[in-house]
């Protein structure tokens, strides 16, 4: 009886180990084969559809910043990762990765029978293949699925993949958390350097995280991570990577972090990114999504799609699959013109001055019951120009879908919350309607700057307002403001070219001109004027050094308002231009990018040279996808750009633009033009040297919002001090390799005077 039960059991015992096997082994064929289970073709397994960031780089090769959409992941090769990172990932994770061919038997054996407690037993292949493969199971079925899958996955990874190429993939994969999706970006968070330049004891600790980097999180729980460190550390020594002395030596370390958090308002040039993440995304315009009072606005972006190659750069060009590029997915490497050097002095001289600016705001608003408006201003006017804020705004938006009536809404808005307001010296805890909050944002001034090279192009320097996080409207090239006089030496142009010269005289005068409707326009003076000056004969150089509104009303009566506003287009000014008299003071509405375009051709011998932002993109392998050039168009003569390089010379030397040299010291030859609109509402300064064309705006959100003073208003208070601190921070930098003794090429037979003889 024993011995038969003894045979019925056998015999059933191996029938069932047979059936087991044989039920396994055709689990793993069907999910081989696709038919049990997710599996990824093989052109997809040996093409994984990884998403990478793009990135921006500087023309000195510092990355600026990156465009993702939920992964900050950054593709870097093997052969710059340290060789610490992969000897401790190995020691860590997969001590017999390179015996094992995606599965390790022994590791999987002693981890079955230990439990677990001896380790997973997933090799780094089968991490790998988790990472990239395995979708989330919805039911018992799937999850009992997964481990096979991986482990099918893991095998085929084996035969396409060398093992330096497994361990590439998987550490550009590992999200270390913050946005640091794959090792480039972790060692930039965490330790501010590069995967090639990691250390032991960082590269233990970027390893320690692999295990469940929530748990070993460096930055919340620090002693974790501490202690996982130096557990990666005893592994390295237990499997030969270092010595005992050095494991007990690097253990005692502290934990040492340089953190660098991953968001896109920080960073060098916020505002450039933005404008190019806006410009190379751009679809082709159609002129039914333009409202009519913004078809001047159709005709620029019309234009920029038909001749910039990188405007709309992803939808005009094609992936080999015929999809258009994705900066968000595609890895695109995007090398700016930008020098990170200059451009940090760029953003410091405006953090400097827009601070002092803010303060004399501050104290100038103080009494005042229209602040930050002008006191000039009625308290209906104000209530308006409120009114119409508060619909700008997203929670009005959000109350109106929701169907909140208007006296809801306005309840809204005047009822006191807890919120975090903008300062100079840091956010501020505080409690305000937000109604007030929007007054309190409209206090801060705005600006826009950038700096060009006026023979190549290349933008070196590019600010778009005092803050990205706070105040994202980009002054830079997106904004218009009115010129005022930055717009004189336009019309100063054409009466050169027109065949008359700086010294050229005439009374000093009011002048009346006819308007296109009749009605006559007289113009004030744009400083105060003594009566014993009135008559006298005056210079065209003087008149253009003191930014004489006279004197350009003079030289206005003897055009038309159409030739002002061709000689303007050719300049490259592509906003609204009424052909109106007064176009010769300024009352234009212009973005500082189209002002500094406009002025390289005074320091480029009358050749102008469009403003370029990128030299060149490559693809996520290095391959490059396009290059781009300075577009250049020839304005005016030779002998025109010399004249008008001697007047706006003798501005910088002699006339509105002397602060330049007195409060700032700037020695170098250097050309300019203040420019100051109506009541002070917009500041301007264009000031150019034989190698840099920079122009800077600055004044309120609105029109309204302007220093009452005229002292305080003016663009040589208000714009001029940021130019002129950052070229002393660019010359001070001798790498840079500008220097005070450059000249403006100007042949020895140029006179200024020879046609007045």
């Amino acid at each position: 009886m024993a011995n038969n039960f003894r045979l019925q059991f056998t015999k059933w015992f191996w029938s069932l180990f047979v059936v087991g096997i044989l039920l396994i082994v055709l689990i793993f064929w069907f999910i081989t084969e696709g038919w049990l289970g997710y599996l990824p073709p093989l052109d997809e397994l040996q093409n994984p559809k990884n998403k990478y960031a793009t990135e921006v780089y500087s023309s000195d090769m510092q990355v600026l910043g990156s465009y993702y959409r939920s992964e900050n992941r950054v593709g870097v090769q093997y052969a710059d990762i340290s060789p610490y990172m992969i000897d401790a990932l190995v020691a860590t994770e997969d001590a017999r990765f390179y015996q094992h061919s995606g599965i390790d038997s022994k590791a999987l054996f002693r981890a079955v029978l230990m439990l677990g407690k001896a380790g997973g037993g997933s090799t780094l292949t089968q991490q790998l293949s988790k990472q990239l493969y395995s979708p989330k199971a919805n039911n018992i079925f799937e999850r009992a699925l997964q481990k096979p899958i991986e482990w099918v996955i893991a095998a085929q990874l084996e035969r396409l993949y060398s093992k330096e190429e497994i361990i590439m993939m998987y550490l550009n994969q590992f999200d270390f958390l913050y946005n640091a999706v794959g090792i480039k970006q972790a060692a930039q968070v965490y330790f501010n350097t590069t995967p090639a330049n990691l250390k032991i004891e960082q590269a233990a600790l970027l390893v320690g995280m692999c295990k469940n980097p929530s748990l070993y999180n460096p930055i919340r729980r620090p002693e974790n991570a501490l202690n996982r460190r130096n557990t990666v550390l005893s592994q390295m020594e237990k499997n030969g990577k270092i010595t005992e002395a050095e494991k007990d030596s690097l253990q005692q370390l502290p934990l040492k972090i340089d953190y660098h958090s991953v968001d896109h308002k920080q960073g060098l040039a916020p505002y450039l990114r933005e404008y190019l993440r806006l410009t190379l995304t751009a679809k082709e315009p159609k002129e039914s999504n333009y409202s009519q009072w913004n078809k001047q606005q159709y005709k620029i972006d019309l234009h920029q799609w038909e001749t910039n190659p990188l405007y709309g750069f992803c939808n005009k060009n094609k992936k080999p699959d015929g999809t258009p590029y994705d900066i968000y997915n595609d890895g695109l490497r995007i090398y700016t013109t930008i020098d990170s050097r200059m451009q940090r002095y760029a953003e410091q001289a405006v953090s400097e001055h827009m601070q002092y600016l803010q303060i004399r705001f501050f104290n100038e608003k103080k009494k005042s019951k229209t602040a930050p408006f002008a006191r000039s201003l009625k308290q209906k006017d104000v209530d308006l120009i409120m009114q119409r804020s508060i619909t700008q705004t997203e929670r009005y938006r959000l109350m109106k879908k929701a169907g909140k009536s208007e006296e809801e809404i306005k309840e809204a808005f005047n009822t006191p919350q807890e919120m975090q307001v903008f300062s100079y010296n840091g956010l501020i805890d505080t409690v305000l309607t937000p109604l007030d909050s929007i007054r309190w944002q409209k206090y801060f001034l705005r600006c826009g700057f950038m700096s060009v090279d006026p023979h190549s192009g290349h933008v070196k320097a590019y600010v778009g307002g005092p803050n990205f996080a706070n105040f994202q409207y980009d002054m830079a090239s997106v904004g218009r403001r009115q010129v005022g006089s930055t717009v004189k030496p336009y019309i100063y142009t054409l009466a050169m070219d027109e065949g008359m010269w700086p010294c050229d005289t005439t009374s000093y005068v009011p002048i009346t001109l006819i308007d296109g409707n009749g009605v006559e326009w007289t113009p004030k003076e744009s400083h105060k004027v003594n009566e014993e000056d009135i008559g006298k004969t005056v210079s065209l150089t003087w008149g253009l050094a003191q930014s004489s509104n006279w004197l350009s009303t003079y030289l206005m009566s003897m055009f038309t308002p159409e030739q002002l506003v061709k000689t303007m287009r050719s300049f490259g000014i592509e906003g609204q231009l009424d052909p109106v008299v007064s176009l010769c003071l300024g009352p234009c509405e212009v973005s500082v990018a189209e002002m500094v375009g406009a002025y390289t051709t005074f320091a480029n011998k009358g050749i102008r040279v469009e403003p370029l932002y990128v030299t060149r993109i490559e693809d996520n392998n290095g391959n490059v996808l396009a290059t781009f050039a300075p577009q250049t168009h020839e304005i005016i003569s030779e002998q025109t750009v010399y004249k008008m390089l001697y007047m706006l010379r003798n501005v910088v030397d002699h006339g509105t633009g002397v602060r330049t040299r007195l409060r700032y010291g700037l020695k170098m030859p250097m050309g300019g033009k203040t420019g100051t609109s109506q009541n002070n509402s917009d500041g301007w300064f264009m000031g150019f040297t034989p190698s840099l064309v920079n122009g800077c705006w600055v004044g309120g959100e609105d029109r309204a919002i302007h220093f009452d003073s005229m002292a305080d208003g003016q663009g040589a208070n208000t714009a001029l001090p940021i130019v002129a601190l950052y070229l002393q921070k660019v010359l001070e930098d001798e790498e840079l390799g500008y220097s005070v003794e450059e000249q403006f090429e100007v042949p020895s037979w140029f006179d200024p005077n020879a046609g007045c003889r």
